[in-house]
């Protein structure tokens, strides 16, 4: 899968694709269903087929740290995405001239000039463009003006509600995992490397791999019972997500004690992946009242574990 950072880099090689357009969050099984039909048009027409996604997500741009939960952050999206096996990822920044981009510049200028779209897929909430001027409708007559096909999916159900990103954070956020997993197709997780944090995990005696979420708002926060993959490994362990409020943090982070375990991965890229939550993230009257309740969570995280 080719990445393309910009619409900068946008060559003439790029132009002649089968083309769909959104956020894609999470990567679910109703983008997936949309990805498949994108796929056998790409197929059917003899072109590759290219997604266009925006970094930050728009509703991030506009509300900031108001913003819904992100399930995914661009680098678990792209790498989610390599698995479809689409062709081509076209990241465009979202700012201030990109919200003020009209709808026909898109369908015409983005679409049939730079792109060359053959055919565009869309889901069927579908909006696009300046104060979401665009829509289906608004495609459909510019594909035939154009020369480019286009076609919209309805929305996928499972147990009577809308596969959506709003489902799955709902599910994450009830620690319902087995519904979240139903709904995207694979255990949710989280993706990064470790970085060097503040030591006081070492200095409790629970020495902690600490990873940026890179997002205004993380789908989980709390304490978690996890499975941890790197360096070919999958270790167990418990993690913290959240701003450390008896320390007075700040920055939202994933921190995980791996059980039996004690080396530098300092660097190393992991995939974090919840089972259970242990408890709500609290702040606690002193350090030591935080080390006992540690403790306390490792011991019933173990049987946890031991009792699967």
């Amino acid at each position: 899968m080719e990445l393309i950072r910009g619409l900068h880099c946008i060559e003439p090689r790029h132009h002649g694709n089968v083309v769909t357009i959104g956020n894609f969050d999470g990567v679910h099984h109703g983008h997936q269903l949309l990805l498949a039909h994108l796929r056998a048009k790409s197929e059917e027409l003899g072109c590759p087929s290219l997604l266009m996604t925006f970094e930050p997500q728009p509703r991030e741009f506009f509300r900031g740290e108001t913003v819904p939960a992100r399930l995914t952050r661009f680098r678990e999206k792209v790498s989610l995405l390599r698995q479809t096996g689409i062709d081509r990822v076209l990241c465009v920044p979202f700012n201030e001239r990109t919200a003020s981009t009209p709808a026909g510049w898109v369908v015409k200028e983005m679409l049939a000039e730079r792109l060359g779209a053959r055919y565009v897929v869309v889901g069927d909430d579908f909006r696009f463009g300046r104060g979401q001027e665009g829509d289906y409708r608004m495609l459909k007559e510019a594909g035939d003006k154009h020369g480019y096909g286009v076609s919209h999916i309805g929305t996928l159900t499972f147990e009577h509600g809308r596969v959506s990103s709003t489902r799955v954070r709902g599910a994450l956020a009830a620690g319902d995992f087995g519904l979240a997993a139903q709904l995207l197709g694979r255990e949710y997780f989280i993706m990064g490397r470790v970085v060097y944090g503040r030591q006081l995990g070492r200095q409790l005696g629970v020495p902690t791999a600490n990873i940026r979420l890179q997002r205004y708002r993380a789908a989980l926060e709390g304490v978690y019972a996890v499975t941890v993959e790197g360096a070919g490994e999958t270790r167990r362990g418990i993690a913290n997500i959240g701003v450390r409020p008896t320390v007075d943090g700040k920055e939202p982070l994933l921190e995980v004690h791996l059980f039996d375990f004690d080396q530098d991965i300092y660097g190393e890229l992991l995939t974090v992946t919840p089972h259970r939550k242990v408890r709500d993230e609290i702040k606690f009257a002193s350090l030591d009242a935080l080390s006992e309740r540690i403790t306390r969570d490792i011991a019933e995280t173990k049987e946890w574990f031991a009792a699967q």
